[in-house]
Formats: C-alpha cells, structure tokens, sequence
C-alpha cells in the first residue's frame, strides 16, 4: 500500500508498511482465537472490544499474541520487565529500512546482502532482533547486562529456531564502566566538520555548512552518565554493522517513570533509568560513534522528548557527523523521535528532479492590519535581506525588491537553518561545502489579494546555480521571518 502524503501540521501516523497501518489489532478476534488473552477483553459502552492499559497482565497478553498471531513468533518475559507494543516498535524497525534503502550515503556491499544491526540494551523481550529477523531476514547483536535481561533474550531467541541463528545475545562486561568522555569537547570541530545535515521528520532533509567554531555543548548533556559500555567495549575489534538501534532509558529517576497512569509496561531500573536520562545516555552512544565512525553505516536512537533533539542534533555537529536525520514515531497515543547519524561520506545526489527544477515559490500573508500594506510588506522584505549584507533594490512602482546574494551569505543562511533544527519541504541535494555556490540573484514580488491578504513570491532569475534547492530554502526562510513579524496580525 502506498503511503498518503501528510499535509502540513497534520499528525504523523504509523509507518506505512508497519502490518497495522491501515489494520489495527482486533481484539474480539484475537480473544476467540487465544483463550489466554480472552479475560482481558471487555466492551465499553459504545461496543468496542478494549483492554486495561494500565494491567501490564494485559498488555504483556496482548504483545505475546500480536507477536504470535501476526509474525509467528513465541515470546515471553517475567514479571517486571520492559513489555514493548508491537505496534510501535515495528514502526522503528521500517524506519531503519527506509535508511538503509535510501541512496543518502553508499548502499552495503555487494559481498553482505543480509544486514546485520545492534540492539543497545535488547532486554527480556529482545524485541527487535525478533521483529527484524522475522520481518526482514535481518542479522541482530543484541546487548545487555543483566543476568535476567540475558537469561530471557536468549530463551526468546531460542523459543524459534527459524530465526534463531540470526540473533546473538551479548553479556556487557561490568568491570569497566564507561566514563565522561569530556576531551571530545575541549577542541571543536576536532573530529572532522559536519558538511551535510540531514534534518528529517518523515519527508525533509536540511543540508548544513560547517559547524561555528564557538558552537557549545549543552550544560546538561553529557555529563553524569557512568553506567556499562554501550558501543565501545562491546563491539568487537573489526565488526561491521550496518545500523546500530537504541530504545535508551527515557529518565532520570524511577519515580519520574512512573508518572504516566494510563498504561503499565512494566520496566526495570536499569531499562527506565540512568543519570541524565536519555540525553547522557544518547550522547554517550554519539561519543561512541566517534570512536568506532564506519564501523556502523547508521547509528540510530530512539529520543522520548522532542526538547532534547536540538541538543543532541548540535552535538552531532560538534564531532563531525555527515548526515543526521530525524523522524517522529506515533502509534495511538504514544510519540517518541527517531535520531540517526552517519559518519559516511554522503552521495552525490539525493535531490529528485522536480525539486531542482522548481524557480519559484510563493506564501499568503493573511490577518494583516490596514495599515500593514503591500509595499510596508515590501520594505520589510528589502530590510531582512540587508540586514544580512545582501543587496536589493526596491522598485515601489511595480511592487518588487531584487536580491543578490553572495555565495558566503547563502552559506550563512543554509547554516542558520540547520542549526535551528527547522523542517523543511524542500530536499537539497547532499555535499554542499561553500566554495560549490555561485552568487543568486532574486526577485520578491508582492500582490494584493483581498483586504488583509497579501501573495508573497519568489523567483530565481538565474536559470541553473550548482547546488539545486538552495533557493527554496531561502526563500522558506525569508517566510518564517515574515509570518513571525507579522503572525500578531493572524491571530
């Protein structure tokens, strides 16, 4: 099934080749077929089969039979462990699919057909490698380090010998807990400069210039955190892989993980919690990745607080990732975030053709004031592009400005959205270094339409510049800074 396209500021939905996409479970049904699960089924008022999210009893049932009835899996876990939703967690594994598919950096090599991942922290329910083995004939190592946590992954694995030789369970040695790793922040840019960023919420991509020498690390990120390897100390000397995944303790306390009454996963300590939360944890796996760079072709985590992206996306240009990309991961209620990064060299082209051919663009400025006319739009136009040092020229007659723009302040702006972790629309092609841009030279026109709505457009008068979708993203840039001024007006 295709997917639909979402419109803007409409609410993500599963991914599209995830099984229950257009098909939810049915519990009615899957209470005739599973005696076990069948007490766990009522029907509200309005005749609907339900389940009480909050008796892990119930969820833990419910994943069992999922797993079963939809992906021929066996599965278990004692009481207490982290009991995933099918659902959601099929939703990662298809985004790593979409990455290892896109032609965003180097395809694998031809002698490795089957990809092979790493799960950080599998846990009892070693959720992933069952889903990618069942799934997609995909190899896992999956890491942990508890006695339990370890004892329950394997009999998962083991529970079904036709994937059973693709997953190997790995103890984390204890005996060297990892510490700060503070030198990666005594010399920016040290490790390499981040030439392309890849921003991405299911459809953008943002490539970036290098990171500002002056750019600091959040205060609050990456301190605090003193628990077992995660990467380093666990992959082995010459290993490949062609992702790496995470599901990272989302919090600092475990009072803090339990604040949520309204579903019961269970979860231990070790699986909810850890100093600094999931910012330390994830930038401990991005201090890794310094260190072992391609020995993954993606590295990638699951974040729980949006707040958290921008950090850790600044981190990763502060130790030189080449491509970065985000997602947004929503089943029912539940939203979470999907980080992943790259230390390859990205491809030449990821820019489809009629994307690069696009010249013009326009946005409505709607709500204005009387006295917020056409040409007091124009001047503030006129006024953002000299603000910075571009030339224009304002011709009141005709109700345009001409814009020229030198290649360093194209760069500047294209280094500005990026830094501001801004979605885009526009895919711009990858390897975008500024010595590659060439002077734009633009036009912005503006049109009454009706009273208090005015047409902002945009034309490129040059008709090829060597870096296709640059304009579209100054162009997006200038409507953000527009809307803002006047976004008072629209309310």
């Amino acid at each position: 099934m295709g997917s639909k396209k979402r419109k803007r500021g409409e609410r993500p939905t599963t991914h599209p080749r995830n099984k229950y996409f257009d098909n939810p479970p049915d519990f009615s049904l899957l209470a005739s077929k599973y005696s076990t699960f069948a007490p766990f089924v009522f029907y509200s008022g309005d005749g609907r089969p339900r389940i009480d999210w909050t008796d892990f009893n119930a969820t833990r049932e419910l994943t069992r039979v999922l797993l079963h009835h939809d992906h021929g899996i066996n599965w278990w876990i004692p009481d207490g462990q982290l009991c995933p939703t099918v659902p959601n967690r099929s939703n990662y594994i298809h985004w790593i699919e979409d990455l290892l598919s896109s032609d965003i950096i180097p395809k694998v090599q031809a002698d490795r057909n089957t990809a092979k991942g790493f799960d950080i922290g599998t846990g009892a329910n070693c959720i992933y490698p069952l889903l990618g083995a069942s799934l997609l004939g995909w190899k896992f190592v999956g890491s942990d380090v508890t006695d339990v946590a370890l004892e329950w992954a394997e009999k998962n694995v083991k529970s079904n010998p036709h994937i059973s030789e693709l997953i190997e369970i790995r103890r984390v040695n204890m005996e060297n807990p990892a510490s700060s790793s503070e030198e990666l922040n005594d010399e920016p840019g040290k490790y390499g400069q981040c030439t392309d960023v890849d921003f991405d919420s299911g459809k953008a991509v943002v490539i970036g210039p290098s990171p500002p020498a002056h750019l600091q690390m959040h205060s609050g990120v990456g301190k605090g955190y003193g628990g077992p390897p995660i990467l380093v100390g666990v992959v082995k000397g010459g290993e490949k892989f062609d992702f790496c995944m995470c599901n990272p303790p989302f919090f600092e306390t475990i009072e803090e993980a339990g604040l949520n009454p309204k579903t019961s996963c269970g979860g231990t300590v070790q699986e909810m919690v850890c100093p600094g939360g999931e910012s330390a944890f994830i930038t401990r796996i991005i201090e890794d990745s310094v260190q072992l760079r391609q020995s993954f072709r993606w590295y990638t985590s699951m974040v729980g607080r949006k707040t958290n992206l921008k950090v850790l996306i600044s981190k990763l240009w502060e130790v030189g990732a080449t491509i970065v990309k985000t997602t947004e991961f929503v089943q029912g209620q539940t939203c979470r975030w999907g980080l992943a990064w790259s230390f390859l060299p990205a491809s030449k082209k990821i820019l489809p053709s009629h994307v690069a051919e696009k010249n013009n663009m326009s946005f409505m400025l709607e709500g204005l004031q009387r006295h917020q006319s056409a040409f007091y739009v124009l001047q503030s136009v006129e006024s953002y592009f000299c603000s910075i040092g571009a030339s224009s020229k304002l011709d009141s007659a005709s109700f345009k400005v001409d814009v020229t723009l030198s290649a360093e302040q194209c760069h500047s702006i294209l280094k500005t959205k990026t830094q501001n972790g801004n979605e885009q629309d526009i895919l711009i092609s990858a390897n975008c270094p500024s010595d590659q841009l060439n002077d734009m030279h633009l036009r912005v026109s503006v049109f009454q339409q009706i009273p208090g709505t005015l047409l902002v457009r945009g034309l490129l008068l040059q008709k090829e510049i060597p870096v296709p979708g640059v304009f579209s993203v100054i162009f997006q840039q200038l409507q953000e800074v527009l809307k803002s001024k006047f976004s008072k007006c629209i309310r």
